[in-house]
């Protein structure tokens, strides 16, 4: 049932029907879009604990051959979301049991839209997560390249801060032979392509990390009769930092000004997926590590962020939170490969460490 970001409807009553038969105080559906929230326990004055899964798949065509490939064409789980999703329903069979024992609330969300940045800014903005308001939340992803079972957590930064950039430049057309009529951005569309690709050295610092990537670029026409009044440049940005991802940000928009101006030309930028560096929690990373302490779990410390972005970062910018690692094999293909499959014996794994987690900040406080 793979289904895109934004898109995800049958996903979402599929969840929804699943979650009904385990007897949760209430579901709330269509949050943030396609989103679904089931609540266990009713007591208001307990702590609230949020576990988050992402639903979405990705627009890729799958190259695997197995019995459950997906049916939606050019549509798969090439990043595990129905894995998370699949590890959050094994939670809801014992959520309403540990809320009644401990008698606090447990939030399950199964939230849209992940890949394009846009599904936890809604979930945040819509009214209907008013009435949840947790006092912590957590999220895992699965990652290949490391041990089977194994936990990865950093202090601090977890995952990257990113956005996509566009400008596009608009000048006048001529005929070729007559350049000097025209008003043509071949200029403006190189200088801003070398200007971006500089920014990370001229304004984040050695130990911190960014940088830009060009993605696409285009000129004109294919005419040799022409000269081009028209070009686009687009380029992703990543930091560890936010502060660094403002700057950088702002630098860029100062240099496609600055081009158009030079060479008389209209412009305008756009911004596209923009996803915050996740930071974690003191306390929340505290509890991970015990919980898969108490577990037996390997615990992975990387040095360094990750370079790829997560937008569960919204949640943790404005409550305690933390999110981690669920190591997938280190022979399991990389995520977003067309051959990459979600490892299913590794979602007891999830069920274990996230049912730790909540035990463990209701006993310690």
């Amino acid at each position: 049932m793979a289904e895109i970001s934004g898109k995800e409807k049958n996903t979402s009553k599929f969840i929804a029907d699943y979650l009904k038969s385990t007897s949760p105080a209430r579901i709330i559906e269509n949050i943030g879009g396609y989103g679904v929230a089931a609540e266990y326990g009713t007591d208001s004055h307990s702590p609230v604990i949020m576990l988050r899964a992402d639903i979405d798949a990705l627009p890729i065509t799958e190259t695997n051959n197995f019995d459950y490939i997906s049916i939606n064409k050019g549509i798969s789980h090439k990043c595990g979301h129905d894995g998370h999703t699949t590890i959050l329903l094994g939670i809801a069979q014992k959520a309403k049991s540990i809320a009644d024992k401990y008698s606090c609330r447990i939030i399950l969300l199964f939230q849209p839209a992940e890949e394009t940045a846009t599904g936890a800014k809604a979930i945040l903005e819509d009214e209907k997560f008013e009435s949840i308001q947790p006092d912590y939340i957590f999220g895992l992803h699965n990652l290949p390249g490391y041990p089977k079972g194994s936990i990865i957590v950093r202090d601090g930064v977890f995952s990257s801060a990113s956005k996509g950039f566009s400008v596009h430049f608009q000048g006048r057309t001529s005929h070729a032979a007559h350049p000097e009529e025209g008003k043509s951005p071949v200029l403006a569309m190189i200088n801003t392509i070398q200007g971006l690709m500089a920014l990370p050295s001229l304004h984040t610092k050695l130990e911190d990390s960014a940088n830009v990537t060009i993605i696409h670029a285009s000129l004109g026409e294919i005419a040799f009769g022409t000269s081009p009044g028209k070009a686009d440049v687009m380029a992703t940005f990543r930091s560890y930092k936010n502060r660094d991802m403002d700057k950088i940000s702002t630098e860029a928009a100062k240099i496609c000004d600055n081009f158009a101006a030079a060479y008389h030309l209209k412009h305008n930028i756009e911004w596209h997926e923009e996803f915050p560096a996740n930071v974690n929690h003191e306390f929340c990373n505290s509890i991970i590590r015990k919980s898969a302490e108490d577990l037996g779990m390997d615990i992975v410390q990387p040095e360094i962020p990750f370079p790829w972005s997560e937008d569960f970062a919204y949640y943790t910018g404005k409550y305690k939170g933390a999110f981690f690692g669920l190591g997938a094999g280190l022979e399991c293909p990389g995520l977003h490969n067309p051959d990459y499959d979600f490892q299913d014996d590794i979602i007891d794994k999830g069920i274990e460490i996230f049912t730790s987690i909540i035990t463990n900040i209701l006993e310690k406080g």
